[in-house]
């Protein structure tokens, strides 16, 4: 049995739903895991693991972009309770003695364990953007700079690092693992058909989004994001935030327009389901996935095309069902093969560089 602490990043739910996966398989095998995290990871992870409320960081957004003002402010906001979540974590340390950390995008324990020369294997899908070999036009290349340098600070030296990703290419450095992205038993059962409406995804409330949206009355939209209520088109319906439903649209939709995230890319690729991507302007990693979506002929990138790619895209969603097709999402069995690898390298390794 190894004793294990296991820091979860609780900004959205992709995290958690990996660090999921990752700890039953750990505890099924007979190891100890003690998980860390806050927020959405605390709450979706608490009721069935052992869990110590820590504070986290956040990215701060205005006006649909990352705003470092915003991020400076709301993270100076949470100084206070982020000591108080140490303090915990430091105590759950010293009563766990672990000998081992994993970190999802959590920089608490990845901190803590290269103070204590502890072994870490970071558990992620950031890591593929610091060590895979990637082929960026120009003006990506200093997003991608500056991504790499906040990983670094989050997840300082990784001893090993499994990547979920859905795009594969070589790598940078032998410590990193990719392997597929991890799905929710939910999405990876669901049946998939071919309706008549376009499942629309938005963080922020996009108010030109919305305009674009009204001018195809030859096309029905189930739009997330927006306050229901509000006057709309009818061949545009709003709906309120559902877990349950949004899947139920998504697996039944003919096409998505959306943010730019893993988790929905990686979910709309493993149902068949062409992808409009509408990346949040500042964040390297969503005009990555974008990019790469359309290098697969999977859907479009909409950082280049703008909301007035969107009609095309309606036009000829058929010439990405090729591609869809081919697509293999995997299963959990890499991931698992993958981690046990890491650990592995850790163990021999020691510390990284």
């Amino acid at each position: 049995m190894t004793r294990i602490l296991y820091g979860v990043s609780g900004e959205g739910s992709g995290h958690s739903s990996r660090a999921r996966v990752v700890a039953r398989h750990l505890e099924a095998a007979g190891h100890r895991v003690v998980i860390a995290s806050y927020d959405r990871g605390l709450a979706n992870l608490r009721g069935d693991f052992e869990v110590v409320p820590i504070e986290g960081l956040t990215i701060g957004v205005e006006e649909g972009r990352v705003s470092y003002r915003r991020t400076l402010i709301e993270n100076a906001r949470r100084l206070p309770a982020g000591l108080r979540g140490v303090a915990r974590l430091r105590r759950a340390w010293r009563e766990l003695q672990p000998e081992l950390v994993l970190t999802d995008f959590e920089p608490t324990s990845a901190y803590l364990a290269l103070q204590a020369g502890v072994p870490l294997v970071s558990v992620d899908n950031q890591h593929r953007m610091r060590y895979m070999q990637l082929d960026l036009p120009p003006e990506l290349e200093g997003p991608a700079k500056r991504t790499r340098a906040v990983i670094r600070a989050m997840v300082p030296r990784p001893d090993a690092c499994v990547a979920t990703t859905f795009y594969f290419g070589p790598v940078r450095d032998e410590r990193l693992i990719l392997v597929p992205p991890i799905l929710r038993e939910e999405v990876r059962t669901a049946k998939a058909v071919d309706g008549d409406r376009v499942l629309v995804y938005a963080t922020k409330a996009i108010e030109p989004l919305l305009g674009q949206l009204g001018q195809r009355s030859d096309q029905r939209f189930v739009v997330y994001g927006f306050a229901p209520g509000r006057p709309v088109p009818d061949h545009i319906e709003l709906r309120a935030p559902s877990r349950e439903g949004f899947l139920e649209d998504l697996r039944t939709s003919r096409a998505v327009i959306a943010t730019a995230g893993f988790t929905l890319m990686t979910e709309c690729l493993h149902l068949g389901k062409p992808l409009y991507a509408l990346p949040l302007e500042g964040q390297f990693e969503q005009e990555l996935n974008a990019l790469w979506l359309e290098r697969m002929g999977c859907g479009w990138d909409g950082r280049r095309r703008g909301l007035d790619g969107i009609g095309p895209f309606l036009d000829s969603t058929e010439r990405f069902q090729g591609a869809l097709g081919a697509y293999d999402s995997g299963g959990p069995q890499a991931l698992f093969a993958g981690l046990e690898r890491a650990m592995e390298l850790a163990a021999r390794a020691g510390r990284g560089s």
